[in-house]
């Protein structure tokens, strides 16, 4: 087996692994430890990840209360665009964004959706022409035209004309461009308007981040004593067939058609002047509240791994870092391969069914959507995964370090030693999925001593897995 050394970047190739321990004493010991050692550490380990997670909650309620006076402001906004421009439509139901904002520690920004008063089923998707799309744009449908019906509508002053291959020629489209221009000039108006009417107090609304270039238009508003960032999008809305998750058990985990309702309409917003994208921002929070349907701390253990990331896992020279959104993602592929209920009964191992995905995915670097697997959510921006890899790991061997609150440097993990064991499963090869399942990450719990189930089928999966993996990867005495 290799020697403890300094955490190296791992490889998603294959490579030449350290040796697994003998199946056996491996598998039954890493259950018997587990068991053993959970009686006496459950009492005292609880009260430390409840208190962390006490805090935690106790400041959602006033985040929650700054975000509705800023969302007051907002509203008061958008309905001064709709006066102004009817097509522009004011959607009350904000209890999403509320949601989000208030499970985030951070300060994010809170994404805004403004739909447009068209007739989305009527207008034709296209494929954009490769000049006309963004670069590293990764959106789950690619980018596309919004054909307009013809002959004409009253949407004029909102297109422009493509050239379509497929079309022969130039067809007449909606431009998320001008859309976006005259969506800005109608804040404008808007602001000085209620200014004047003295709807708005001096300080309420700054547009000092309102950029010519942007994909999305950017309000500081003023929420009580704290100011919130909300990035205003217009979006076309058109119904589809719900998503059929490919190879995939539909629902596996989740409440009853949660899926179908999330998916069953499509989202269109601008990705460049020319180009729309699908958007899944709504249909993603609409998946996390049909989680926060079922039992146990499934929503608290993202509430804790969020307030860790914030504090503990920052970005560090100027490179990306890990964000609530890829949070998010890992919660959901949790809850779809941990569908059991026995899974999710305390804190702590609700935690950890995240964390063993997340270490997956940092160890991979790759993290896959999770209505769009094909589409990685790691490309773009790119999380310094020298740097954040030994950070996940090391919380995920000793938490306690990690559960406090605390306002100055983060929690040391310079110096960490890999696990050699976990660094042999977690570089298992990533490019065909194969281990992207129940079972494995089973076997990653065990590891962490967390595992605490008594399901034969499980145990029998998990055996039959490792007898796979020490036949089909190389191995290195």
């Amino acid at each position: 087996m290799l020697a403890d050394a300094q955490l190296q970047l791992p490889s998603t190739h294959s490579a030449r692994l350290p040796a697994l321990p003998a199946l056996p004493t491996y598998f039954h010991s890493c259950l018997q430890q587990a068991w053993d050692g959970c009686r006496a550490a459950m009492a005292g380990s609880a009260s430390r990840w409840h208190s962390c997670l006490g805090v935690i909650v106790s400041r959602e309620r006033q985040r929650l209360e700054h975000f509705q006076r800023a969302e007051d402001i907002l509203l008061t906004l958008l309905e001064g665009v709709h006066a102004l421009e009817p097509r522009f439509l004011v959607d009350y139901a904000r209890n999403l964004e509320a949601f989000e904002f208030a499970l985030c520690s951070s300060e994010d920004a809170v994404t805004v959706e403004v739909p447009l008063r068209i007739d989305g089923d009527a207008l034709r998707v296209l494929a954009c022409q490769p000049g006309d799309s963004p670069a590293g744009n990764h959106s789950g449908l690619g980018t596309c035209y919004l054909e307009v019906p013809s002959p004409g509508t009253d949407l004029e002053v909102w297109t422009s004309t493509v050239g379509v291959m497929e079309q022969g020629g130039g067809v007449r489209c909606l431009a998320p461009g001008k859309v976006l221009q005259h969506l800005k000039e109608l804040l404008v108006s808007a602001i000085v308007q209620c200014q004047r009417r003295f709807l708005l107090q001096p300080g309420d609304v700054s547009a000092e981040n309102l950029r010519e270039d942007a994909m999305e238009l950017s309000l500081l508003i003023c929420g009580g004593w704290k100011t919130l960032r909300f990035d205003i999008v217009p979006v076309v809305r058109k119904w589809q067939e719900p998503l059929r998750l490919k190879g995939r058990l539909s629902d596996r985990g989740f409440p009853a058609g949660s899926l179908r309702k999330a998916t069953q309409e499509a989202h269109f917003v601008p990705a460049s002047p020319h180009c729309w994208r699908s958007s899944s921002h709504l249909p993603i929070l609409k998946l996390l509240q049909a989680v926060d349907m079922l039992k146990g701390p499934r929503l608290d253990s993202l509430r804790v791994l969020n307030q860790i990331r914030s504090q503990d896992w920052g970005e560090e020279a100027g490179k990306g870092g890990l964000t609530f959104k890829h949070l998010k993602m890992v919660l959901l592929w949790s809850t779809e391969l941990f569908p059991s209920p026995e899974d999710w009964q305390d804190l702590e191992g609700s935690v950890y069914r995240l964390l063993v995905i997340l270490l997956r995915c940092l160890a991979t670097q790759r993290l896959p959507h999770f209505l769009y697997p094909e589409e990685n959510l790691f490309q773009g921006d790119r999380p310094d995964f020298t740097s954040l890899y030994p950070k996940v790991e090391s919380f995920a061997w000793d938490p306690q370090r990690f559960l406090h609150f605390h306002f100055d440097l983060p929690v040391h993990t310079e110096g960490w030693k890999a696990d050699p064991r976990t660094q042999a499963l977690l570089q298992l090869p990533a490019e065909d999925g194969s281990y992207w399942d129940t079972a494995y990450f089973d076997i990653l719990l065990s590891q962490f001593q967390v595992y605490r189930l008594q399901d034969g089928v499980r145990h029998s999966a998990m055996s039959q897995l490792l007898s796979k993996i020490r036949q089909e990867i190389p191995q290195q005495s």
